[in-house]
């Protein structure tokens, strides 16, 4: 099975790649832009194309070259994936020193960065002038949601590559084949996932995660008064805040005592001076990973809340189209005789409007309560 098995409903995608790594005339270049919405494979087509630049069979599969390129074990593959909120200067200039190296064992020197959008201001300057001046064998894989996400100097000297959401019926099929899911829970997952793959394999292999949704979705007819919208908020933002800690917990016990370990915290002998200022770096940077797995834990709530609305707009306005929540028909039928097609259009504003809140650093308690309130009212 080749490296490019799993890019589902990505056909011209990969053939415009498969030509760069044949080396087509004017097919390779130096510097990649891989765009396109959440959950279409990005990462994935960055590691494949890596994988691919580096086999001798272009792309097989199951030679070492490409097991270890997929894995990040490839010593001239470099995957660049932040935890954080940001990737800083002091990071990219890390990566721009490796790819002035020469590849060791590979054909190229590749560097993947799957959160290009990520790059501060100061660091899109350091990498500007790597993109502008590249080594002869050094290959740049950016990824971002759009391209206008990353600065206009750096995205006008990369070729654009744009995947498409894949059809439910791909997503579907890529799970029974690769991960064994039984049809029908197949095609539910991919079909309430809307084409995002992780989500919908989420979905499909943990019956807790569909539960989480289940319950989710019932909070709609729940929000009959301003306590219940108040105190949903709380539970939600509690719940985002415990997602994001069970996910960190064991990682930042980890690092802090190996941290702790290098600087000689528990023996005896003098410590390096900068040892504590070492320690408050490394809580910070814990603190902005759970941030940031507490917002991407709300972003879920909100995609789901608004495939709700979406549903309830579709019955409202009697539009001939699937419903994305077909199990919960009943429910949404309801809600739709209860207010005009105009409130739910309301409703839909407010949940892009919270979504923007978050994203600019609005506490998310006060941003779910506003919202919360605006989805009972259809204000």
């Amino acid at each position: 099975m080749t490296v490019w098995a799993d890019l589902v409903g990505q056909d011209r995608v990969v053939e415009v790649l498969r030509r760069a790594v044949a080396g087509d005339a004017h097919a390779m270049t130096h510097a990649w832009l891989i765009t396109g919405p959440p959950g279409s494979g990005r990462s994935n087509a960055a590691r494949a194309f890596a994988a691919a630049l580096q086999c001798e069979r272009g792309g097989c599969g199951e030679c070492s070259a490409c097991r270890t390129s997929l894995s990040g074990a490839h010593p001239d593959v470099t995957l660049v994936r932040t935890e954080q909120l940001s990737i800083g200067v002091d990071e990219v200039r890390d990566l721009v020193r490796r790819a002035a190296m020469s590849p060791t064992l590979g054909r190229y020197q590749v560097i993947v960065v799957e959160d290009a959008d990520r790059v501060t201001e100061r660091g899109a300057d350091a990498l500007l002038k790597s993109i502008e001046e590249p080594a002869a064998r050094t290959v740049w894989l950016l990824c971002a949601p759009t391209p206008d996400d990353v600065v206009v100097t750096i995205r006008s000297r990369c070729r654009r590559v744009e995947l498409a959401t894949p059809s439910a019926a791909a997503v579907a099929e890529l799970l029974v084949r690769r991960d064994g899911v039984p049809a029908d829970l197949a095609a539910f997952a991919a079909r309430v996932a809307q084409g995002h793959i992780g989500r919908a394999r989420m979905l499909a292999r943990n019956e807790a995660v569909r539960a989480r949704r289940a319950e989710l979705l019932q909070l709609p007819g729940r929000l009959t008064s301003l306590s219940a919208c108040l105190s949903a908020a709380a539970g939600l933002v509690e719940a985002a805040a415990a997602e994001a800690s069970g996910t960190t917990g064991e990682l930042d016990a980890r690092e802090k005592a190996e941290l702790s370990e290098a600087l000689g915290f528990g023996t005896k002998g003098a410590r390096p001076r900068n040892a504590q200022a070492a320690l408050r770096d490394l809580e910070e940077q814990q603190k902005a990973r759970a941030k940031r797995l507490q917002r991407d834990a709300l972003d879920r709530v909100l995609t789901e809340l608004t495939t709700y609305y979406r549903d309830v707009l579709l019955i409202q306005t009697g539009v001939a189209a699937e419903l994305i929540n077909a199990d919960l028909r009943a429910e949404i039928e309801t809600m739709a005789r209860r207010d005009p097609p105009e409130a739910t259009l309301r409703r839909i504003d407010a949940i892009l409007a919270c979504r923007e809140a978050l994203e600019g650093n609005v506490a998310p308690l006060l941003a779910m309560e506003s919202l919360l309130v605006s989805v009972a009212t259809g204000r």
